[in-house]
């Protein structure tokens, strides 16, 4: 819309009017104008606006235009104000407001609401016929359970926001609403529940929201990276999830949700480094099994960073570490080899991840086989060609597996293990060490919304730990993360006792 279509108002005439809209639209097909009378009241002239696609016309032709086109006007009618009349006792919708501000009757146009003008009225009203097609609810491909709930959230806002809601009935639970990007307008929403969330963490993340100036948003991801405390850190700071159950489980431990139009992936704030190793089957499981999967997951994290590097360190720099059997075979599977360790090493991760990122981006049945006999095929083949040693496709396919197991945290992954590669070309062991004391040292220096990174990582002491490393008994975790909802602890008072 151009700068002087929005400063100009509607008038009393509706044929100005009409040709107001169709200058905003200018060039657009989709614009539908549908003009009409009352047959008994000359004086109703008529005429609704709506964008094809984005409406349903079964809303507008029966609650709308025959409505108009079959009252008595005459006789119903029972003051001057005629659009007033409509909106009270002829338009039938469950939602009609009243607009003057032009800017704001376009945004509603393009949102899917349909706009009724009336001949001799400077005024409009604004019904709600949103009716476009959305997807089906359905399981995430991304986070497939075993047990648990099969619902997943949608591109659509509102269906998402009902998912939720059907999960925390109380009215606590809090919805704010705004538009983000200057052209594409997108609905996004802030979702807590009062008296668990922290309005500090709250107000920072509205004032983050307030200085985002872009011309559109397709996507949450789009915000996550415009939020996120650091923005120049592979490592996530705000969290993501598809599930409303999971979404749900993050507000009653008072974090805040934020809803985005068009994205099936709702942001969580605050987002601690210990998230991307729990999983919402953890809570539903056993919680034996569910420590032990979350043990398996914190430690294929760690071991898929650092099992290249050491692995290059000792086999380069410190020999004497490895028992002599296991080092002749190394040395022998190393005869005829041209490139050194350290360059193979390299040239295969980046093999894989390059497989990796074809299987991802191809249709499933042809990305997975093109993992299985890439795979196979090429390791085979460079080994078999000499380019290559056996060692070295082993630690890659160890190192490839463990890390698929926690997709969310595949980024940082990546970019630590080739930086704790160099170091350990560089200086062996030292090297390594250095890098991972970096790695260290800049994880506990990450805040999300103020909240430290690794918090509940390191202690275990009133129960900081009881739902980081390992998954507690649930009659034990009687209480909420301290920083994210220091307002209220009390998670549960009911204790298991004997014969419970």
């Amino acid at each position: 819309m151009n700068k002087g279509d929005a400063m100009s108002n509607l008038n009393v005439s509706l044929d100005n009017n009409i040709k107001l809209f169709k200058n905003i639209f200018q060039n657009d097909e989709t614009l539908v104008i549908r003009e009409f009378q009352n047959k008994r009241l000359k004086t109703a002239q008529c005429c609704i606006i709506y964008i094809d696609g984005m409406v349903n016309t079964e809303i507008i032709n029966e609650n709308i235009i025959q409505p108009v086109l079959s009252s008595d006007l005459s006789k119903d009618i029972e003051s001057d104000n005629l659009l007033e009349e409509f909106m009270k006792k002829v338009i039938v919708s469950n939602n009609v407001t009243l607009e003057i501000e032009i800017n704001k009757i376009v945004n509603s146009i393009t949102s899917g609401n349909t706009l009724f003008l009336l001949e001799g009225y400077d005024k409009a009203l604004v019904i709600n016929t949103k009716g476009w097609q959305t997807r089906p609810i359905s399981e995430p491909e991304s986070t497939r359970v075993v047990r648990g709930p099969r619902e997943g959230f949608t591109e659509s806002i509102m269906i998402n926001i009902s998912m939720v809601r059907r999960k925390i009935k109380n009215p606590d639970l809090k919805f704010k609403f705004t538009e983000i990007g200057e052209r594409t307008h997108t609905k996004t929403c802030i979702c807590y529940i009062e008296g668990l969330a922290l309005e500090g963490i709250l107000s920072e993340l509205e004032q983050r929201l307030d200085r985002i100036k872009i011309d559109g948003i397709i996507d949450s991801g789009y915000i996550q990276e415009l939020i996120k405390d650091a923005p120049y850190s592979p490592f996530e700071t705000v969290g993501s999830s598809e599930r409303p159950d999971v979404i749900a489980a993050k507000l009653l431990e008072g974090r805040i949700a934020l809803f985005v139009d068009g994205s099936p992936f709702v942001l969580t704030v605050p987002f601690l480094v210990v998230e991307n190793f729990q999983s919402n089957e953890d809570y539903y499981n056993n919680y034996i099994f569910a420590s032990m999967n979350r043990l398996i997951r914190g430690l294929t994290a760690v071991t898929t960073v650092i099992i290249p590097a050491i692995f290059l360190a000792i086999v380069t720099y410190h020999q004497e570490m490895l028992p002599t059997p296991l080092l002749l075979s190394i040395s022998a599977s190393r005869q005829g080899v041209p490139f050194p360790t350290s360059i193979s090493l390299f040239l295969m991760l980046f093999i894989f991840d390059i497989l990796r990122e074809v299987g991802t981006r191809m249709p499933a049945p042809i990305g997975q086989a093109v993992n299985i006999v890439g795979t196979l095929v090429l390791g085979q083949a460079a080994v078999d060609a000499r380019l290559v040693s056996a060692p070295v496709v082993i630690v890659t396919a160890l190192t490839g597996m463990t890390t698929l197991i926690n997709m969310n945290f595949i980024g940082a992954t990546i970019i630590w293990r080739y930086l704790l590669l160099l170091g350990a070309s560089v200086l062996g062991i030292y090297g390594f060490f250095m890098v991972l004391l970096v790695l260290y040292m800049y994880l506990m220096s990450i805040r999300s919304f103020g909240v430290p990174y690794m918090m509940n990582v390191t202690r275990a002491k009133n129960h900081d730990g009881q739902d980081a490393w390992i998954r507690a008994p649930w009659w034990t975790m009687t209480s909420r993360p301290k920083i994210i909802a220091a307002k209220n602890l009390v998670k549960q008072s009911i204790k298991k006792g004997k014969g419970n």
